[in-house]
């Protein structure tokens, strides 16, 4: 099963010149989100994780799979205003303005083994504040892992000190 059949594009979404991809009709298939958690799975090669971390919102999906597979815990990064507790927060260019995300203080002890998860790599922007976000609460990053990579924004270059693994590239 190729779990890239179950990528849907949308052209002009969420404005106009961006092709998006859509990864709704890989989680309305159980056989194609099981093969996607198993591509996860692998590419991290048995490594110990502590804490997965999903990045909001669609980075929850498979974070929260993931982590309960590792048997680790699961944190939310959000966008701001959305976590109750005290939180830090970091600014980051997308392929289309600005956004900002917030973690907890309390989330990541120093030395916990972090898995960051979303679905996409793209211009690497929302993946290198979580990477600060993590490193600042004092995280170890043991893998930042996506489902798809869109490599012609070469995003890797904002993260290629760390371990990056995703199944699909564009």
């Amino acid at each position: 099963m190729s779990i890239e059949n179950y990528i849907r594009d949308i052209q002009d979404f969420p404005k106009p010149g961006i092709g998006f991809k859509d990864i709704t009709p890989l989680l309305a298939n159980p056989e194609a989100s099981k093969e996607c958690l198993q591509l996860l799975l692998s590419g991290l090669k048995g490594q110990k994780v502590d804490k997965v971390i999903g990045v909001e919102s669609r980075g929850f999906f498979f974070g929260t799979l993931l982590a309960n597979r590792l048997d680790a815990g699961f944190i939310p990064v959000r966008k701001p205003k959305k976590l109750p507790f005290s939180t830090i927060s970091a600014t980051y260019e997308l392929e289309y303005g600005t956004d900002t995300l917030e973690i907890h203080t309390d989330a990541i002890k120093k030395g916990d083994k972090v898995l960051i998860h979303d679905d996409v790599l793209a211009t690497g922007g929302t993946a290198k504040a979580v990477c600060e976000l993590v490193e600042k609460l004092g995280g170890e990053i043991v893998q930042v892992n996506f489902i798809m990579e869109l490599t012609f924004l070469n995003g890797r270059e904002k993260i290629k000190q760390y371990d990056i693994f995703s199944p699909l590239k564009y």
